[in-house]
């Protein structure tokens, strides 16, 4: 009768292991991680919303180092950083490009300057704009300009380049002294300067070539024409921006393995295959970022080609953002004007948008092949 009850309060009363620990069960409950020791320890300790156990008061479950949230002065010092650059671009570009789109939508000319006037014109400067033939010859006049001229900066850049890095010391020091002085020249100076070599008077290009014996260019008038004064531009739009290509692509062929060319030049690769197979694909994100931003800095060109002869002659020399200068500030249209502004950064939005779905295009590219 003893041993029957005694196994009845057994079978009643929860058995414990060692050290108060539930007992092994055929679900394998003495292991840390068995289920059955799970349940057990859950149905015994519950969790109380403080974090407390009922069988130990005043004591808290230790949190697990991952679930620790970061400091919260660690995630406000990025955008800390970034506050002055944002403040600066706000006033300095935000709220010049929100009073020109208003200017956009008004009929504002000297009149309604002096009087204060504001005459709400809503789109009707975008669509006399678009309607006319004058913007779409302006517009391709500047596609066709800024295609000259970044195809010239890219293969002259790029060759320049590949000479400085096959000179010697002395002479790689020199040219790149060089190209750092060109670069460094101010815009209206360098401007001003060709002015003086293409005078059609006094001017040292029109000497030598007489004195080579060209003798009708003597007193050649280079901004006369049409060809002529888009030639000066371009000289002197690719002779500014040469140094950065061709600087930037000589620091980039030092990144490249120096074991690559040996290979290629012991498979019996010439100068074009080496550049073809080594220096293009491994510097392609250069020429696309550099390509890029050459076509942004010609198509926004705006004091050579006004200070050489301010678009003529006749206006055959304007591109858009002349245009724009011209229509708004020259002839006193204002809202004209910031409306040409405006479609002018509409295209750039365009051929930025086509640049990024390159760069992401060679990133899959590069993704897959690995």
């Amino acid at each position: 009768m003893a041993a029957q009850l005694d196994d009845a309060v057994g079978k009643a009363a929860p058995q414990t292991g060692k050290g108060d620990a539930p007992p092994a069960g055929r679900d394998g409950g003495s292991r840390p991680g068995g289920r059955g020791g799970l349940r057990a320890l859950s149905r015994r300790a519950p969790r109380s919303p403080a974090g407390r156990t009922p069988g130990g008061p005043g004591r808290r479950t230790p949190r697990s180092p991952a679930r620790r949230a970061p400091r919260s002065p660690a995630r406000r010092t990025p955008y800390l950083l970034l506050l002055p650059a944002l403040l600066a671009t706000a006033v300095l570009l935000g709220w010049p490009m929100v009073r020109n789109l208003l200017l956009s939508f008004q009929n504002l000319n000297m009149k309604e300057l002096i009087q204060h006037l504001t005459d709400w014109r809503g789109v009707g400067n975008y669509q006399e704009i678009l309607g006319s033939e004058q913007f779409w010859r302006v517009t391709l006049r500047t596609l066709v300009f800024t295609a000259v001229n970044v195809v010239l900066i890219m293969v002259l850049g790029v060759l320049i380049g590949l000479l400085l890095a096959r000179l010697g010391k002395k002479m790689r020091l020199t040219l790149s002294l060089a190209l750092v002085l060109a670069w460094a020249m101010p815009v209206i100076a360098a401007t001003t300067v060709f002015q003086w070599l293409f005078d059609s008077r006094y001017g040292v290009v029109n000497w030598l070539l007489d004195t080579a014996g060209w003798h009708a260019m003597a007193h050649y008038d280079w901004v006369g024409t049409q060809l002529s004064a888009f030639s000066v531009i371009t000289v002197l739009i690719v002779w500014q921006s040469l140094p950065f290509v061709a600087l930037n692509l000589y620091a980039a062929t030092t990144t490249i393995p120096r074991e690559l060319y040996e290979a290629a030049r012991m498979d019996g690769a010439g100068t074009w295959k080496v550049f073809t197979s080594v220096t293009f694909p491994f510097l392609k994100p250069f020429f696309l970022a550099t390509t890029f931003l050459e076509i942004i800095w010609v198509f926004k060109a705006f004091p050579q080609i006004f200070a050489i002869n301010q678009g003529g002659p006749d206006r055959l020399t304007e591109t858009l953002p002349i245009y724009a200068f011209t229509e708004g500030v020259g002839n006193l249209h204002f809202g004209m004007g910031a409306a040409i502004s405006l479609l002018t950064i509409v295209v750039l939005l365009a051929m930025t948008a086509y640049y990024l779905r390159l760069t992401l295009r060679q990133e899959r590219q590069e993704e897959n092949e690995l």
